[in-house]
């Protein structure tokens, strides 16, 4: 299981990341566009390092065509670095750039995925991610919960190195059932994220604790006091 954070926003990725191992980081054009007009190369470089090598930054190219994708992919490989997973939609032109850019060995996602057919052809051309947008999904009365598991099973089945990353996220309860029907992967919002982590029976559960501690052994002892204490005996 990969639990990726869906922003671009630094201050975030610099929170979540002494959290949590994130297996890396998801982009697009419109979650660029909440930082405003950022230095976009610059800031995609500094995300990089904050998330360090190993994890997995995805970064969407832009445009309709295939030509457009292709171009725009190069340009984020060479301006950034070489192993982003660049974002592609499964549109016609999209799959056919994916067919391309796969047949040469590159890192592929395929975006703006709504339908099993989508995910499937996105398989065929050998994309490494294919990323269904839950929540829109939902609002459109798509079955995004039988699409997961669908889509999981024909993975299985072809032992495909496709990888499920389910996106678009409003709430908790979507990414865990996310996770519980198949999806390899899932990238979520830092609200999203906040939400799941900070619910009012968690932090009253912790409170608790430290009260019933601080009962019997003083008000702001901690276990590292407690020790210090007998150390001095």
């Amino acid at each position: 299981m990969e639990i990726l954070l869906d922003t671009a926003n630094i201050a975030a990725i610099k929170k979540y990341v002494d959290v949590i191992n994130l297996a890396g980081i998801t982009t697009n054009p419109t979650i660029v566009k909440k930082e405003g007009k950022i230095d976009f190369f610059n800031h995609m470089k500094e995300i990089r390092q904050i998330i360090g090598p190993d994890a997995k930054l995805h970064v969407q190219a832009v445009g309709k065509t295939r030509d457009e994708f292709i171009q725009d992919a190069y340009t984020i490989w060479d301006k950034i670095d070489k192993d982003i997973y660049v974002k592609i939609p499964a549109t016609e032109e999209g799959l056919a750039a994916i067919k391309t850019l796969k047949n040469e060995g590159k890192r592929i996602t395929a975006t703006g995925v709504y339908t099993e057919f989508q995910a499937y052809m996105a398989m065929a051309c050998g994309a490494d991610y294919i990323a269904p947008y839950y929540n829109r999904m939902r609002n459109m009365n798509i079955d995004a919960v039988a699409f997961i598991r669908n889509v999981a099973n024909q993975i299985e089945r072809d032992h495909s190195n496709s990888k499920i990353l389910a996106a678009s996220f409003h709430n908790v309860e979507e990414v865990n059932n996310a996770i519980r029907n198949g999806a390899q992967a899932v990238t979520m919002g830092p609200d999203v994220m906040a939400d799941g982590l900070g619910m009012p029976a968690i932090e009253k559960a912790v409170d608790d604790f430290k009260s019933d501690w601080e009962s019997v052994y003083g008000k702001g002892s901690s276990i590292t006091a407690l020790a210090s204490q007998e150390d001095l005996k």
